[in-house]
């Protein structure tokens, strides 16, 4: 008798009148909610502006899930292509199968789309929102749980999965390989975020750590996994390819270290133009009120005409002859480009 163990939901859908909740579903769209809105605070805090990692994120996410779903059709086509398989369930993207080398893959390019769309680097961005896909990762591999799938070897140990009976599985006590890549992800976003406050890390390698670590773990979760899957000498494909992202990944922040050490100082910039613009505007009605010698008068109450006249006649000249402003604009500018760089 198993005293401890993992149960699984006897449905992964709830059916609200016509309408079917797919927990799954649920999953994948709370995980994207989580990365953007980390992603936004991180974004904010290097410099950008509020709304920008969303408004990129509309053309990451459908990238993304298109990648991520045409890399599991393409890896596991004997699913839906073999013989009597149905080749339209390649489409019943709520059943689960999506590939996070696909995703992550196809939805960095929907985002250098919308980054290319507003001007702002998209290594960047990629630093911006990596801890916040880590975590949209740990969130949507509950779906597996829902779903009932991707399950390792058989145990007995007391954090065993129970597996009931199904089309294509067997019940029993397995590893709960989605519970161990959930916990492993969570992980991978508290290392992003302390490596880039400790090291400043920039142009992408945040993102390059995040995939580093992810593989890392993805390698020997990947080996635990009973379902069916293409091997290459004796190991699954997700493996090799784990291991190949990896050696890619450390070799991309080795090389960007040391072609482009620190971190960007602009992140986005509109939004460095816009206090510039600012400034200048606050700058020039000062200067024209100096001119006409309303300030002399305002700060003094002088008791003479000439005085007054004198007084304006020294402002004037100070702003018709630019120190003051000068040095105004000039703060103004330097304030300008520190303020991205918090």
């Amino acid at each position: 008798m198993d005293l401890a163990y993992i149960p699984s939901p006897s449905t992964g859908v709830i059916n609200l009148g016509p309408v079917p909740l797919r927990g799954y579903a649920f999953c994948i769209i709370i995980g994207v909610f989580v990365a953007v809105w980390y992603g936004n605070r991180r974004w904010i805090v290097r410099g950008g502006t509020a709304g920008t990692v969303a408004d990129i994120a509309v053309w990451a996410v459908p990238f993304g899930l298109v990648g991520g779903r045409l890399y599991h059709v393409v890896t596991d086509y004997q699913l839906y292509f073999s013989e009597g398989r149905n080749w339209v369930d390649a489409f019943k993207i709520w059943e689960g199968g999506l590939g996070i080398w696909g995703a992550v893959a196809l939805g960095a390019v929907g985002a250098w789309i919308g980054c290319r769309r507003r001007g702002i680097p998209l290594p960047a961005y990629a630093d911006a929102i990596a801890p916040g896909i880590a975590l949209a990762q740990a969130i949507g591999r509950w779906g597996n749980w829902f779903n009932q799938e991707l399950y390792g070897r058989p145990t007995d140990l007391p954090w065993a999965l129970r597996i009931s009976e199904g089309v294509n599985r067997e019940g029993g006590l397995y590893h709960p390989t989605f519970l161990y890549e959930s916990l492993w992800c969570v992980g991978v976003a508290l290392l992003v975020v302390w490596a880039d406050r400790r090291f400043t890390l920039g142009h992408g390698r945040a993102f390059a750590l995040y995939v580093a670590a992810y593989c890392a773990g993805r390698g020997w979760i990947e080996y635990m996994r009973v379902d069916d899957a293409h091997h290459i000498l004796g190991l699954r494909l997700n493996v090799w390819t784990a291991m190949l992202v990896f050696l890619l990944a450390v070799a991309y922040i080795v090389v960007s270290a040391r072609k482009r050490p620190g971190r960007e100082a602009v992140v986005e910039p509109a939004r460095k133009a816009a206090p510039a613009g600012g400034e200048a505007a606050a700058d020039g009605p000062a200067a024209g009120n100096g001119a006409d010698g309303k300030g002399a008068e305002g700060a003094d109450g002088a008791d003479g005409k000439a005085s007054e006249g004198a007084d304006g006649k020294a402002v004037g000249g100070k702003g018709s002859e630019g120190p003051g402003t000068g040095a105004d604009a000039d703060g103004a500018d330097a304030g300008a480009e520190a303020s991205p760089k918090r």
